[in-house]
């Protein structure tokens, strides 16, 4: 099979997550920028990736790169590339996102025009035909520069790859599936351990814990534009990796991953998205403040999005909110404690500096996540004190 360039982009700040997910599938990798990680892989690659991937947007498959400053450099680099061997006759194609950072190049409308234009005279060429009906399967095409280097990839998973499918409702501030889940694999928590979210809002965090704990692959149950690429990759491909993950699911352990919230409705709604998750046996969702938060047993882990106070009139509520978690994090002897925010007085107000900080992009809002860092437990057999 042939082997292509995949591109994976993922949340500021957690391409070493990614990169060791990729890693651990069992693929080469090529590259690690901001934001994007790019690995070696043919088309089973390619459908394993968009299964079992959870820290990552979205899986691009990389027809080309090449240096362009202006827009005749961009259209006949464009026109130079094979699209021939991606796009069949009948494809729709369009370009569906172009960006640019510190290039000369820069008008997004315009890039993707030319882009667009480009393909169509390479494919009138190949085809001999001056016109295409375009009523065939979708092929999504981005286009991001930087510094005048021009990668061209198309996208094979469509719907971003946050979107698992049990998430159908959130509270005010959620967290996306992909940040949740690298923010708990940034961390050493493993499934006998246990877990609380004490502000799980539609129970991301405990959904996406549960779901690492259980190896169930976020995409197991949702479906991909590249699904329809019968050109370039062949359906048994899905269905191997499809039942790949069905038989790595693991439910027969026991769990203690646990999510609370003030709010009783929005724990209603994290006990219905875990059940269509498939997890809602592992999770205990209570509602409870966080000033009720305490736990008799050692070395767990807090990991955990609190309110940012984004609109004013919550602003002023964060001190006294972010005390309350700092006591909490007190009565946990021995615990371990993530914690992402934008609020800036996060330290402050907890009473304590954190052992570690990584700066994180959630969209376009820079937060930072907080590490507090307990000790490890004894070994098996070890005598405690």
């Amino acid at each position: 099979m042939e082997v292509y360039e995949l591109i994976s982009p993922c949340h500021f700040g957690m391409e070493a997550v990614l990169k060791r997910e990729i890693y651990d599938l069992g693929y080469d990798i090529v590259k690690v920028e901001d934001g994007r990680v790019t690995f070696a892989g043919d088309a089973e690659a390619v459908c394993r990736a968009n299964i079992h991937l959870r820290t990552t947007e979205r899986v691009l498959l990389k027809v080309g790169e090449f240096h362009a400053e202006t827009f005749d450099d961009l259209f006949e680099a464009v026109k130079s590339l094979p699209w021939e061997n991606y796009l069949p006759e009948d494809a729709r194609f369009w370009v569906t996102k172009a960006s640019s950072v510190k290039s000369r190049l820069f008008s997004p409308t315009d890039i993707q025009s030319i882009v667009k234009k480009a393909i169509v005279e390479r494919l009138k060429g190949f085809y001999g035909v001056s016109w295409f009906e375009e009523t065939g399967s979708s092929y999504p095409i981005r286009v991001f520069l930087n510094k005048d280097e021009v990668t061209v990839s198309l996208d094979t998973s469509g719907d971003s790859l946050h979107k698992r499918g049990y998430r159908t409702q959130t509270g005010k501030a959620p967290i996306t599936e992909t940040l949740a889940a690298a923010m708990i694999l940034l961390t050493p928590w493993k499934r006998e351990r246990i877990l609380v979210d004490p502000f799980c809002g539609s129970g991301t965090i405990p959904i996406e814990a549960a779901m690492i704990a259980a190896d169930i692959a976020p995409g197991m149950n949702r479906t991909f534009l590249a699904q329809t690429w019968a050109n370039l990759i062949p359906q048994h491909l899905w269905m191997d990796a499809t039942e790949e993950a069905q038989d790595m699911v693991d439910l027969s352990f026991e769990a203690h991953i646990q999510g609370y919230d003030i709010d009783g409705d929005i724990i209603r709604v994290a006990r219905e998205n875990a059940r269509r998750a498939g997890v809602d046996s592992l999770i205990h969702f209570q509602q409870r403040p966080v000033s009720g938060l305490n736990h008799p047993k050692k070395y767990g882990f807090v990991i955990t999005n609190p309110p940012y106070g984004e609109r004013l009139e919550e602003k002023e509520a964060l001190p006294a909110l972010y005390r309350e978690i700092g006591q909490a994090f007190e009565r946990l002897d021995c615990w371990s404690e993530y914690l992402i925010s934008s609020y800036e007085d996060t330290e402050r107000c907890i009473g304590k500096k954190a052992d570690k900080k990584r700066k994180i992009y959630n969209g376009t809002l820079r937060t930072t996540l907080y590490q507090y860092l307990g000790p490890k437990p004894p070994k098996s057999g070890m005598r405690t004190v």
